[in-house]
């Protein structure tokens, strides 16, 4: 047991992805949450096969100008990782192995925050 911390899925709601998209743009689904929920301090971890989604790139836009700092987990290509201010580039340009590695970093990442944060050992 260890204290709670604050985590939110921008691809949990359903209901506000449908708002915002039909509202304003799909490229927006993602930056719109990081303007409303988003604040200094925080870390948005954005993950992209393709290293391209216009949706992710206007999200990582919006959370540098709030002064979020961002965790990109990308394929080879893209420009999404040079966005990042840490880019963790799965090297391949297959979308299944991509896949594959970003549930494994994502794994990988949980443990180091537990480790860093709350002195975990397990």
């Amino acid at each position: 047991e260890r204290q709670a911390l604050p985590a939110v899925a921008l691809t949990a709601d359903s209901t506000i992805m449908t708002a915002i998209g039909n509202d304003y743009d799909f490229d927006q689904i993602f930056a719109r949450q990081v303007q409303a929920l988003g604040q200094q301090n925080d870390v948005l971890v954005v993950m992209s096969t393709s290293g391209e989604s216009r949706n992710a790139l206007a999200a990582i836009s919006a959370a540098t100008r709030l002064g979020i700092k961002v965790v990109a987990i990308v394929g080879n290509g893209g420009s999404i990782g040079d966005s990042a201010d840490i880019a963790i580039r799965i090297p391949s340009s297959s979308t299944p192995r991509i896949q594959e590695a970003t549930v494994a970093v994502g794994h990988i990442l949980c443990e180091l925050t537990e480790r860093q944060m709350f002195s975990a050992s397990n």
